[in-house]
This record gives C-alpha cells, structure tokens and sequence, in this order.
C-alpha cells in the first residue's frame, strides 16, 4: 500500500513529546513506510536542491518517506525543500516538513530526533542536507539490513571536495568488517560514519535518542558507542553510496579534540582495559605519555611498559610520571617494541608511518582485536 501523500508545515513543534506510545499510535494512523529518510536542516538551502534531487533518484522500489526537521534556519531552506514536494509525491515518496522558529538552533541530535519522530518508516536513512546519495544507496543499504539486524550500516563515500581529509577518507572506505568493530577507539570516531547511517527504528528506539546537547556535543560518537553497548552490530556496504561533503560551517567542526578525547578513553577503559591484567603502551612520545595520564589510577597501574622505535626515547629506560602524588613517583620502562609482550594500545597515527608501524605490528604476528587495539 502506497503512503498517504502529506506536507507538514508546522511552525513551532519544538516541544512535542518525542517517541512512546503517542509515536506508535501515529504510525499506526497513518501506515508505516518501508524506508524514512531523515534530513536535518539547518542553513542548507544552498545544498538542497542537489540533496533532493538524488533523493528523487532512488531506485529503492519499496516505499519511501522524507522526512526533514528544520533547526531555525535564517535562509529559506524551508521554501526549497516544500518547492521540490509535488515532484517527490509523484515519486511516490511522501513528504513531511516540519521544524521551529527559535532564536537559536537547538542542535543536530535534536533535529535528528524530531525527524524521526515525525516519521512512520520501518527503517532510518540518515541524510545530511548538504550530501548527495548516489542513487541504489536506499536499496542495498535496505538490502544490506537483513543481512545485519540490530546494526548501523554505512557504505563507502566519495570526499568532496576531492582531496580534503584524504587520510580520513582512506580509512573510510578502507577498514575490513572486522575492523569496523576494532577500531570504535580511534580519534575518526565511529567506524561507518554518521552521514552513511541506516538501521531500523526498532534500534534506534532501544538505543538512542541522540543527545540535545546541542553545539559541541558529538552526538553520533555517543549514539554509535550506546550501540555497541547495547550490543548492535557496525556493518558496511563495500560501495561508494554518498557524495561526503567537506566545508567549513559543518557540525563536526564545534566539537573540541578534548571532548572526543575524554569519551574515548572511556569507552577505551569501559570495553578493553577492564578485561586485561596488563598491557604496554605502543608510544613513549607525547600521544603515549597522554592516554597514560588520562587513564584511571587502577588503569595505570596496568601500564608494564611503553614501547617505541627511537633510540633517543629508548635510552632514557624510564618514563616518570611527574603529576603523581605517590612516593615515590611512578617510574614506567620504555622499551624497544621487539622487547615489549602484548597487549598493546597503539598510540602512533595510522596511515602516517609510510608502512613501518603495520610492518612492525605483523612482524610480531599480533592480532587486532585480541593482541592489540589502535587508538589514535
């Protein structure tokens, strides 16, 4: 059956409930939908038409919704995506547009959840607003859910402009599945990245809302590690599904490092360090020495060693813990890394070694995940 066409177009629905019992009996009411493709806008009125158009493009046969959730946007991104509603319904996609007026905007988490909330789909395609899905991302990502119940799909990106976050990307578009599970402690934050999500909403409602707190809270990073709490899979379609756009006025860029920093330490801690009796921190130099003082008390005294491959750093025998109040003051070996025994936390940058570090690390036949876990 065919959703119901509609256009809301309310003007403040801010502070209507999110989620429960008054959602289901909506969906109810008006007929779920296969697919709700959930777009927050905020000042994106420059990016929209390109955004939609793809949308348009679908080749996903089920039936599909768009639902987007405007965050006081002070151009006219409202009037663009209600310009593009009669050739969307003709599609067969319904359109439902809603959003409020506020003098600020109340953050991407929040916008993400009243898209959601407004929506009827059975499943959640996440959209930016300044992205481009290419056209069969709908329906192998759809495909794709089957596969991997309770689980966050991504898929391959294409950078825009091309070139910018070239390692980023790389990474992307490069981890094995194994690896989408083993790398969550990275500073790239989650494996399969935010703007390639897609899951059921049964999952989302088990595991979100995303965090309101607006500007500077990384609402995907908190959501994507509740996932993997509640035990939900990460999975990838290996083809490039979105056009991943790079400029300056993007969310990401109000989070601090120090922010992203403290979660993953914790998750680090909360996930891997709490089930060892020890391990060895791959990095004497500034990244190595920081996890190690960012670490608990009971956590650090897990540290037997740093290792590392500069003689310099070597030679020194020791790293001492000056910020301590013990007495006296820890002192930690530092040691050359065929010297070293596993497990380790890898604090050297991937992709930055021209190799070495990967040589290194399989020269030991260690095994990700088991014997050692990158962090930075």
């Amino acid at each position: 059956m065919k959703p119901s066409k509609r256009l809301r177009t309310t003007e403040d629905e801010a502070d209507a409930p999110a989620g429960g019992r008054e959602e289901e009996e909506e969906e109810e009411e008006r007929g779920a939908v296969d697919v709700s493709i959930i777009v927050p806008m905020y000042n994106a009125s420059c990016w929209l038409d390109e955004c939609l158009q793809a949308i348009l493009h679908q080749d996903f046969t089920g039936t599909t919704e768009l639902s987007v959730f405007d965050d006081a946007s002070t151009d006219d991104s409202r009037r663009v995506v209600e310009g593009w509603r009669e050739r969307l319904e003709a599609r067969g996609i319904s359109v439902v547009i809603s959003g409020h007026n506020s003098a600020q905007p109340r953050g991407v988490g929040y916008a993400k959840n009243k898209a959601i909330t407004q929506s009827c789909g059975q499943y959640l395609c996440f959209q930016d607003a300044d992205d481009v899905m290419l056209p069969q991302r709908v329906r192998l990502q759809y495909e794709a859910s089957f596969l991997h119940p309770n689980s966050l799909i991504g898929c391959k990106v294409q950078r825009v402009p091309e070139g910018s976050t070239e390692r980023y990307t790389r990474w992307i578009n490069t981890l094995t599945q194994d690896q989408l599970a083993t790398q969550v402690y990275t500073s790239h934050g989650p494996t399969v990245v935010m703007p390639t999500w897609f899951g059921s909403r049964s999952w989302y409602l088990k595991v979100g809302p995303f965090d309101e707190g607006g500007k500077g809270v990384p609402e995907d990073l908190l959501f994507f590690y509740q996932s993997l709490r509640h035990g939900g899979g990460v999975a990838r379609v290996d083809q490039c599904l979105l056009v991943y756009r790079y400029h300056e006025k993007a969310t990401t860029h109000s989070v601090t490092e120090e922010t992203i920093w403290k979660l993953r330490v914790d998750f680090l801690q909360e996930r891997v360090l709490s089930q060892w009796e020890s391990f060895t921190i791959w990095n004497a130099g500034k990244q190595g020495r920081k996890l190690y003082r960012s670490l608990s008390p009971t956590n650090r005294e897990k540290v037997k060693a740093f290792c590392d491959v500069d003689e310099n750093k070597i030679q020194k025998g020791f790293y001492t813990y000056e910020e301590s109040k013990q007495r006296p003051k820890p002192k930690i070996p530092v040691l050359h890394y065929r010297d070293a025994s596993s497990p380790f936390i890898i604090c050297v940058k991937l992709d930055m070694t021209a190799g070495v570090l990967e040589e290194n690390l399989n020269s030991l036949l260690l095994k990700e995940g088991t014997d050692f876990y990158h962090f930075n």
